[in-house]
């Protein structure tokens, strides 16, 4: 969501937080902006355009200084506006109402300049608080109150009024700082928002940095401190040191591990691409192969030491997921129950911890998220821990994040930067990690035999080739898409484990093309959704060659009675014919419990296509966030 880069420096650090802005574009944002210490004063500049006119702003306005900090916006309070943008400064009791430009020019006033990712609870009593000693507020975000907070506590040392200021804070934060009174110095502070720490090295010895994600500072600095919760860290020149609130309630000083990140560019080639999301999809192939690279056969330490032990005392498990990660989920209890053999429930994150449920201290918990930094989901586990169920487990795709830090047991994907926000090869490579858990608690469980292994295996070993076969089928989807672009509203059909693969297309073309799409098991029709139908609406139909196959030729049956047009993904061998209002792909083969996988990458084509038709930012869709690290 939200990207914070920050730097101390000798030199102008400008182009380094604007290089470090454009890393963070992927996660989606409504504004950006950028402030710094130069000439004793606060100077910023800020956009609700794309980073690259910001950069252009401030080199109009000649921004630029050895101190600052930077930020992208996905609005939560307040309208995607240029008074609503990042970075926030406060105005003290007695500030005119010109002391502080809310254009997107360079404003010349301020003490305190901070940037927030995250939301602030109890923003509303501060609010009111700060205004009664005089504060004036000039936007519509809980990030000012921050500000005007670090202004009020301020007593001449930065890191005091910071530490101070986040015992106020109620919710989840990230943020950064920096004073008028303090050149060379930035304080940061992290609170349910991921925060990192970059000491420079070589060229760059005695600067120290601070960004929400490692990507933001590749090829800054490959030598990172990710901070815990409860962390607030200075950063001047040549030196840093970090402070954690303990559970009564002061801050001491602590020592972080300094790792080497080697954190890709978000900025990587497009290729012979058009957009980002096009080229992570025909790189499922290699993301999926990658993330069985390093597995020789099925054991329960594929998911860390002491699983064995763990999976022979666990009873049932239970998924915590969010979005697409929740439909992964979802294709994962069908595995779970009908190969493990193990009960399994399936939650939304966001809806989980606030609801009364019966825990069962011999649940395996687990997590699924892309980026391993899902707020929702990070506390949904903090909560199942709460109830008293220890035993957690996440399928993850950044082996440094919080995520996998929190649980006892992970399974690290390879899906490699995703930086399309509607996911795909993440998704894909999800579905493989989950599979591999299933077999293992099968195998533990005594219900996985050596011959099933090597057949279960084999099946995996051949899934990169089994997709490239699925991706050659682009040209017939890309026509399929010509259609659909005149549509405004879609069903999605499918039924057994292949109901959450309709889900996820149905999610993908909503999220990019902005057509209105609904996804039912098929057997659903009758109950409700068949009074949509008509031949405006498209139905397309998951048809994969199982024991429902017969079942699914009525359901469609239902719609073409209906004078619906039916758009069917059918396995090879299911004898489906097209005909009028009929039309069918041809799946290359019929893949058994892993079918799913081949499925869900020509829905992905059709999304994609479909957008490009109706000329949508495909990449970057309206109102959506790559990383959602806010509740």
């Amino acid at each position: 969501m939200c990207g914070i880069v920050g730097a101390v420096s000798t030199k102008n650090i400008v182009p380094i937080l604007i290089e470090g802005l454009k890393r963070l574009e992927y996660r989606g944002y409504d504004s950006c902006g950028v402030a710094v210490h130069q000439g004793g004063e606060l100077r910023r500049a800020r956009s609700t355009a794309r980073v690259a006119e910001l950069e252009a702003e401030v080199a109009t306005d000649a921004v630029q200084g050895g101190t600052g900090i930077a930020h992208t916006r996905w609005a939560t309070h307040g309208a995607p506006v240029v008074r609503n943008a990042h970075p926030h400064f406060s105005r003290g009791p007695g500030a005119s109402d010109a002391a502080v430009a809310v254009s997107g020019g360079a404003a010349q006033a301020g003490h305190i300049a901070l940037v927030h990712n995250g939301i602030i609870e109890n923003h509303d009593e501060l609010r009111a608080e700060l205004s009664a000693r005089g504060y004036v507020f000039s936007s519509q975000t809980d990030t000012e109150v921050i500000a005007h907070l670090v202004d009020h506590l301020y007593d001449g040392d930065l890191f005091d009024a910071v530490q101070r200021a986040t015992m106020r804070l109620r919710g989840a934060f990230a943020i950064a700082v920096f004073c008028r009174d303090e050149p060379h110095r930035v304080v940061g502070a992290r609170e349910g928002s991921p925060l990192v720490l970059g000491v420079g090295t070589g060229e760059r010895a005695g600067e120290n940095f601070l960004a929400s994600d490692a990507m933001a500072l590749a090829g800054v600095t490959d030598q990172i401190v990710y901070l815990e919760e409860g962390d607030v860290v200075d950063l001047q020149l040549g030196k840093h040191w970090i402070s954690h609130r303990s559970a009564d309630g002061d801050y001491r000083p602590v020592q972080r591990e300094v790792r080497t990140v080697i954190a890709h560019s978000g900025a990587a080639e497009l290729g012979p691409y058009r957009h980002y999301m096009q080229k992570e999809i025909f790189e499922q192939p290699k993301a999926i192969a990658d993330t069985l690279d390093a597995v020789p056969g099925i054991t329960p330490e594929l998911f860390g030491d002491g699983a064995h032990r763990v999976f022979k005392d666990v009873d049932s498990v239970l998924i915590l997921a969010c979005g697409t990660s929740y439909y992964a989920g979802s294709v994962a209890k069908y595995w779970l129950e009908s190969i493990a053999k193990i009960p399994a429930n399936v939650e939304v994150a966001s809806e989980y911890r606030y609801r009364d449920s019966v825990p069962n201290p011999r649940t395996l918990v687990v997590t699924i998220t892309q980026s391993g930094e899902t707020a929702d989901t990070l506390a949904a586990l903090k909560h199942a821990r709460s109830l008293g169920m220890p035993h957690t487990l996440t399928i993850c795709n950044v082996a440094t994040s919080a995520m996998v830090r929190e649980c006892k047991f992970a399974y690290i994907t390879r899906a490699g930067v995703e930086i399309g926000v509607a996911s795909t090869k993440a998704f894909s490579t999800q579905l493989v990690g989950l599979f591999l858990l299933t077999l293992a608690l099968a195998q533990t469980r005594g219900h996985l035999s050596d011959a099933q292994e090597a057949e279960h295996l084999k099946a995996l070993r051949h899934l990169p080739v089994a997709v490239q076969a699925v991706l050659a089928l682009e040209p017939q989807v890309i026509a399929w898409s010509e259609e659909f672009a005149r549509k405004e509203n879609a069903l999605f059909l499918g039924r057994g484990l292949h109901y959450p693969i309709a889900l996820e297309g149905a999610l993908k073309l909503k999220e990019i093309s902005y057509i209105h799409a609904e996804a039912y098991p098929a057997g659903e029709l009758k109950h409700g959704p068949l009074a949509l139908v008509t031949a405006e609406m498209p139905v397309v139909t998951v048809a994969p060659n199982d024991a429902l196959l017969e079942k699914l030729k009525s359901n469609l049956q239902e719609v073409r009675a209906r004078g619906g047009e039916l758009f069917v993904f059918a396995d090879a061998d299911t004898r489906i014919e097209s005909g009028e209002g009929l039309h069918v792909i041809r799946m290359p083969e019929h893949y058994g419990a892993l079918s799913p996988i081949l499925h869900v990458v020509p829905l992905q084509l059709l999304a994609y296509h479909t957008a490009c038709a109706r000329g949508t930012d495909v990449d970057k869709p309206r109102n959506l966030a790559k990383s959602v690290t806010v509740e």
